[in-house]
């Protein structure tokens, strides 16, 4: 009775201790070095607490103690030994790539043999990663669903003259298909692998969560390939349509007529139209590039020399970060490409959720230009005057809604 009533004693007050170094002020906060003589020169629970509170600590006492080989006996004299290094400090000098190390075989991954950036990366994937990219997500939702309550659906004021306007051709649609169709897939399967131990796992077991994780890293590989190919082949076909002119003026001045009953003028592509193909280029070139380094890491590492551009640029420096690491091991460059990667990736799929919105429930008629790729006059003179008229002027489309020499041009409804 008496030991128990010791232990729990002993626990009570090291529970205390805990709390009360806990709530003691920080030490490296007041630019002070702790003391470590108590403990020969190691770690010291200020450490170890400083580094749960996620502050960075100065860590000079592990990464300078690798071992003196100068002051080793050699191996042929009494008490020789293999040099000055105790076996934790050759894995101290591994892990601050202050040792000599060769191997025989595997390359300079099989170089890396202790890499603590793993920790950091799996830390941020499961904290922010998760949090703010799925907020931001379900944020983007109810959005739109109140921007649905509030405006209702943007219909078309005139009344349909029965007369169609080809606007997207076959290949068009074909591309932004395939780029649309390969993005959903993408997004889902890369969602299902970042939150399926999460949310899968838990209802559905571990091993339907491991066999769809599986799944989605095959489709996710190989659907890429899709959308890079759409990509390139909407930035050819859409880029000369979707450059910044004056008349962009006009629909930002009148918000694009989504707020209000004014409907702008516009050519092919409007500026919030611009807005997201420019978004699907810049972002969805970032991913790729990053993606194929996930591919093939060892053949494809952008960090290291993009960090060392913007060094020489000064940028880091400008902003407060310092020099940025122009040295990192292929798994420090696949945990920054991952990171990236899903990063953007959110970013894009909150912008293609908006874009989906627009085209589908939010505007009448938005959708029969990508669906048949046939247009009512009337929607074209609502949303895209400019346009409309470019294609009489060129005799594409006459003003009684008849193709000029045959074409298809404009086609009656029915």
């Amino acid at each position: 009775m008496l030991r128990i009533a010791f232990a729990i004693l002993m626990q009570l007050t090291l529970m205390a201790g805990i709390a009360a170094a806990q709530d003691a002020p920080d030490a490296s906060a007041a630019n002070t070095v702790p003391d470590r003589s108590a403990t020969g020169g190691a770690q010291t629970l200020e450490d170890i607490l400083a580094r749960q509170r996620g502050e960075k600590i100065d860590d000079s006492f592990r990464s300078d103690d690798t071992g003196a080989a100068a002051l080793g006996a050699g191996l042929t004299e009494q008490l020789g030994t293999l040099g000055g290094a105790s076996d934790p400090e050759l894995w101290r000098a591994i892990r601050y790539n202050a040792a000599d190390l060769r191997v025989s075989a595997g390359g300079d991954v099989a170089t890396v043999l202790v890499q603590d950036g793993g920790m950091r990366w799996l830390t941020f994937r499961e904290g922010p990663l998760r949090t703010y990219g799925g907020w931001l997500l379900l944020g983007t939702i109810a959005a739109l669903a109140l921007f649905y309550l509030l405006r209702g659906r943007i219909r078309i004021d005139e009344p349909a003259t029965g007369r169609s306007v080809t606007r997207f051709q076959f290949i068009e649609r074909f591309a932004h298909w395939m780029l649309a169709g390969s993005f959903i897939l993408l997004g889902l399967t890369g969602l299902a692998s970042l939150f399926g131990r999460l949310v899968i796992a838990p209802y559905l077991g571990k091993e339907i969560n491991a066999g769809l994780l599986i799944w989605s890293k095959w489709v996710h590989n190989n659907v890429s390939w899709a959308f890079m190919l759409a990509l390139v082949m909407v930035f050819v076909m859409w880029v000369a349509h979707n450059i910044p002119n004056r008349t962009d003026l006009v629909w930002i001045r009148q918000m694009g007529g989504i707020v209000g009953k004014s409907h702008p003028p516009a050519k092919k592509f409007n500026f919030g139209q611009k807005l997201i193909f420019w978004s699907v280029i810049v972002f969805g070139a970032s991913i790729s590039l990053s993606g194929l380094s996930l591919l093939f890491p060892f053949e494809i590492q952008l960090f290291a020399k993009t960090f060392g551009i913007l060094n020489d640029l000064g940028l880091p420096q400008l902003v407060g970060y310092g020099t940025l690491p122009v040295e990192l091991a292929p798994q420090e460059e696949m945990q920054l490409a991952q990171s990236w990667h899903a990063i953007l990736s959110f970013v894009l799929m909150a912008i293609i959720l908006a874009h989906i919105y627009i085209g589908s429930l939010g505007m009448e008629g938005a959708f029969d230009a990508m669906g048949s790729g046939d247009v009512d006059e009337a929607w074209a003179h609502q949303h895209h005057s400019l346009w409309l008229d470019e294609m009489r002027e060129k005799g594409e489309v006459t003003p009684d809604g008849t193709s000029s020499g045959g074409a298809k041009g404009a086609t009656p409804a029915e």
